[in-house]
């Protein structure tokens, strides 16, 4: 066999071997780089849903937690506060919910999935500021039925997170998505039918 001959089934069987350790070698690159894109195993927690324990909540009172980095507000809401809804209808904003600040599920004059309990993210949507849960009647002013009152800028939510008119606020309160688990759980940031 002369020097000047290649011999090309030698030739093919270092091409391909070539080929294949290089294929390799760019997965093994690869995987890693791509996988980096991924979010975080803390990024995925903070957005995702959270439980609430509302067992022990009783009328009149509220508990927070966090969702998203944000408050959320669960308020178990008396029958005296569900009755002041009607009542303030006439000064608030938006009465009918019309601005999209809540599922669809919630679109009605408590906002919520089940009357009693009232689900909000605890920001006002003036400037995001944290308004105070303010219940008592006449708190802030002789016609407060009780609500949400912001003290940084004067917007007043009612018990469904609803604006009134002619405060800094233009929005209702958001409130998040939400399912009830259970009578004891509340699974919030997903959807879900009522229990």
């Amino acid at each position: 066999m002369s020097t000047d001959t290649v011999d090309a089934g030698r030739r093919r069987v270092l091409t391909v071997a070539t080929s294949v350790v290089g294929g390799v070698g760019t997965a093994f690159v690869a995987v890693p780089f791509l996988a980096s894109w991924a979010p975080s195993e803390k990024a995925r927690a903070a957005g995702a849903p959270v439980e609430a324990d509302i067992s022990k909540l009783e009328p009149g009172q509220l508990i927070r937690v966090e969702w998203r980095g944000k408050p959320v507000w669960i308020v178990r809401r008396t029958k005296e506060q569900l009755a002041s809804l009607d009542s303030v209808a006439t000064k608030l904003n938006d009465p009918e919910s019309n601005d999209p600040q809540q599922p669809v599920y919630a679109k009605n004059a408590h906002r919520s999935v089940k009357e009693e309990y009232l689900v909000l993210v605890g920001l006002c949507t003036h400037l995001g500021c944290s308004p105070t849960y303010t219940p008592q009647q006449g708190a802030i002013s002789p016609d407060w039925e009780g609500g949400f009152f912001c003290p940084c800028h004067g917007s007043k939510f009612d018990m469904a997170g609803r604006v009134f008119s002619g405060v800094p606020a233009q929005q209702n309160m958001v409130v998040p998505k939400h399912t009830f688990l259970n009578d004891s759980l509340i699974l919030i940031g997903e959807d879900g039918e009522a229990a």
